[in-house]
């Protein structure tokens, strides 16, 4: 059983810069790959962004394509996730997750592969 722990959330204005932080209990961490998702107040949950278990492939939704940047300390347990040029629709209670499945070399980016959930951090952009 992996459980994960968000940080890093908070309240930043329109342009500025956030570093989310997922920590995980379980020592074989290090072969998920992992994923970040956000959900905002009334819309579904959807795709921000995932790395492989290795930190090799990482994959992107279009809406946060050269803005965020993902990336592991497989040694710290911890997956990150560095937003940049921040927007108000960027607003929204982001969560880690942890592959289903063990070592997949292309990070999944549908939630219902996801089988382990941190409880989300608030993000929130102001104009």
């Amino acid at each position: 059983q992996v459980q994960l722990v968000e940080s890093g959330g908070g309240l930043v204005q329109a342009g500025g810069s956030l570093r989310l932080s997922c920590a995980a209990s379980e020592r074989t961490f290090s072969s998920y790959a992992m994923g970040w998702f956000r959900q905002a107040p009334g819309k579904v949950r959807e795709f921000v962004a995932a790395i492989s278990w290795t930190g090799v492939n990482t994959v992107y939704a279009d809406s946060v394509k050269g803005r965020f940047t993902i990336s592991r300390d497989n040694a710290k347990n911890t997956v990150y996730l560095q937003m940049t040029r921040l927007k108000p629709e960027d607003t929204a209670v982001y969560s880690c997750a942890a592959d289903e499945v063990l070592l997949r070399t292309r990070p999944p980016t549908e939630a219902t592969q996801y089988a382990y959930w941190g409880q989300g951090t608030q993000v929130t952009v102001s104009s």
